[in-house]
């Protein structure tokens, strides 16, 4: 097969163009039976492919036909062995990645700052986090990646591991040496997994970082909607054989995916796929121009800096992607959520998150001059609307120790638990994830032993301001914990 060949999506067009007649689900028909407003928004195209794993167009679970050729096509595309497609998003493949690597009761070391998917899957394989503390930049007050001096430090004190998980690259763009890492676990005989939700576009251009496949990763959780080019929800499980079972990464994969596929999902990986592979570098080249195009101007706006390679030079910060434009506005005297309020309110302009400090901007392969331009002229409008605000603003990023873990997070999860007040939950093992950004790690996981320290830290954020995610109580007076048990020490 030819990277040109687009396998699912000529499968469905062509299945279309014999208009059947169909006697099985969807229920609205191509759209016979849908609302009419919304059918003529989303238009007959789509819905006249919106089928299901009839025999002419495969089955997701068991592939034999045009979504197993796609899969090998993609799997060429990103230099895996197989590759697997999810249309439960990066959360899906994420998840197939660690029940395929760990079970009850094994150790996996992840880095503190793991996205929540990350930590669900933890929970049902009933496996134990041995977290390592990324590297944390006190100057954005953001978290980068974790070094290979650290992973050696921890499978030296925990040689039982079971897999070691990598993000590549960070949300904020930032990787560290990802092959050095690969090479200091594989001497540990054990896999390396990687959350590469932002990573898809990076194997097709030179200029960008080593992706989890050419650093000899074993197997990678791909974002193709994000940075790629396919519909939202749509990604891939990229795998290369030796130190993982492929037949039970497919098993674990059908167990967490729906039986009803969605096929203009699939046909979206198809053919993003094909356009990365064919065309990914060109397009790449463009977006990178504009990229250091947008970062040499937003530069010359004052009070505001748009970060570079000038943050390279740990282990931990080996690399970079220039696509990520993240954008420190501390020195305007506003914060990043201000920013984004601001950007949203006067220049119908979106940006991809906020925090205390920054606000992050990303531009991909859908960009053109045009957008670069809007966003240059609307920052430069905020630097003047908040100009008599300016004033040199000094990061305060203070991060906790880990706490201990008295149980496993599943346990913890399943346990009988209660609503205490937090200013009384020291000693008590946390059943519920509390997280506060910046820098995003978590403070608490289910089954970790409550502090007073990390509590004086709690509040010392919420009063600064900072948004904390997780609790069940959005106010933060009170915390769940297992019942009637305190932690022995």
């Amino acid at each position: 097969m030819s990277q040109l060949e687009t396998p699912l999506f000529d499968a469905l067009l062509k299945h279309r163009n014999r208009h059947p007649i169909q006697f099985h689900i969807p229920g609205h028909k191509k759209g016979q039976g849908m609302d009419p407003a919304y059918r003529e928004f989303v238009g007959d195209n789509v819905l006249s492919i919106d089928l299901i794993n009839i025999a002419p167009l495969d089955d997701l679970h068991a592939p034999k036909g045009v979504i197993q050729q796609a899969q090998e096509l993609a799997a060429e595309a990103f230099g895996a062995d197989h590759t697997f497609f999810s249309v439960q998003g990066t959360s899906g493949a994420i998840m197939t990645m660690i029940l395929t690597v760990v079970g009850p009761g094994d150790k996996i070391i992840v880095p503190r700052n793991v996205h929540k998917s990350i930590m669900s899957a933890i929970v049902f394989a009933g496996a134990i986090p041995i977290f390592i503390h990324p590297e944390v930049d006190t100057e954005l007050g953001i978290s980068h990646g974790i070094s290979p001096e650290s992973v050696e430090r921890a499978l030296t004190t925990y040689p039982d591991a079971k897999a070691v998980l990598v993000i590549n690259p960070t949300y904020f763009g930032f990787v560290a040496d990802l092959k050095r890492i690969v090479e200091i676990v594989h001497g540990h005989n054990i896999p390396v997994i990687v959350d590469e939700a932002h990573g898809v576009h990076i194997k097709f251009h030179d200029e960008l970082p080593l992706s989890a496949m050419q650093a000899g990763a074993d197997m990678a959780a791909t974002s193709i909607h994000k940075l790629g080019g396919s519909m939202t929800g749509s990604s891939v499980l990229n795998v290369k054989e030796g130190l993982v079972s492929v037949k039970r990464a497919q098993s674990v994969f059908s167990m967490l995916t729906t039986t009803s596929t969605s096929y203009p999902l699939l046909a979206s990986l198809d053919t993003a796929r094909r356009q990365l592979a064919v065309n990914g570098y060109d397009l790449l080249d463009e977006a990178i121009r504009l990229a250091k195009d947008a970062r040499k101007r937003i530069n010359s706006i004052p009070h505001i800096h748009c970060v570079g390679r000038e943050k390279l030079g740990t282990s931990a910060t080996f690399d970079m992607d220039p696509l990520k434009l993240l954008i420190s506005v501390k020195d305007l005297g506003i914060t990043g959520h201000v920013a984004e309020e601001w950007l949203r309110q006067n220049a119908n302009l979106e940006v991809e998150l906020s925090d205390l400090y920054n606000i992050l901007c990303l531009i991909t392969i859908g960009d053109t001059k045009k957008e670069i331009n809007l966003l240059v002229n609307a920052l430069s409008r905020m630097s003047q609307a908040f100009d008599s605000e300016a004033t040199i603003t000094e990061t305060n990023v203070k991060i906790p120790e880990i706490p201990a873990l008295a149980m496993t997070p599943r346990d913890a999860f399943y346990a009988q638990t209660e609503s205490i007040p937090l200013a009384q939950a020291d000693g008590y093992i946390c059943a519920e994830f509390i997280m506060v950004y910046p820098p995003g790690i978590p403070l608490f996981i289910p089954g970790e032993i409550i502090t007073q320290s990390t509590i004086d830290f709690i509040q010392m954020n919420i009063e600064a301001g900072l948004p904390v995610q997780g609790p069940e109580d959005s106010t933060l007076q009170n915390i769940r914990v297992i019942k009637e048990r305190k932690a022995i020490y």
